[in-house]
């Protein structure tokens, strides 16, 4: 892949149907190998066009929108903030409550702690639970 000169403007049309797109820059259709994009435009200046490529991508980038490559977003510091807003007492309590808790299987508690952190993080309602904090 040739990078991208965010000052460089390309020329970019976009043709959104329902759930896809056909994505152009300057000419050239890359939609089949974009996984996700997001077009922003702060008045008075460019528009810009963020891409995050698909894994198996190898695009080919010419030289009007500013266009920036982008990758995937660390979800490390969202679960960090997440974990810190639980309270551990209602952790426990609502994990020791679970019905799949007493399956026998090896690591029962732990498999059953993580379940339970992500229907949490989901936002998954609860039969009966009360205080759940959602991060």
């Amino acid at each position: 892949m040739t990078p991208t000169n965010p000052s460089e403007p390309r020329h970019v049309r976009i043709q959104a149907t329902g759930p896809t797109a056909r994505l152009e820059i300057d000419g050239h259709d890359v939609a089949d190998q974009v996984h996700l994009y997001e077009l922003r435009h702060t008045a008075g200046q460019l528009p810009e066009l963020q891409l995050l490529l698909r894994p198996t991508s190898a695009p080919e980038w010419e030289g009007t929108a500013r266009v920036v490559v982008g990758e995937a977003p660390d979800p490390g510091p969202a679960a960090a903030a997440f974990l810190r807003a639980l309270d551990p007492a209602e952790a426990e309590r609502s994990v020791l409550a679970r019905h799949d808790l007493l399956d026998g299987g090896p690591h029962e508690f732990v498999r059953a702690l993580f379940t339970q952190l992500t229907e949490w993080a989901l936002g998954v309602p609860q039969p009966g639970e009360h205080g759940v904090v959602n991060g």
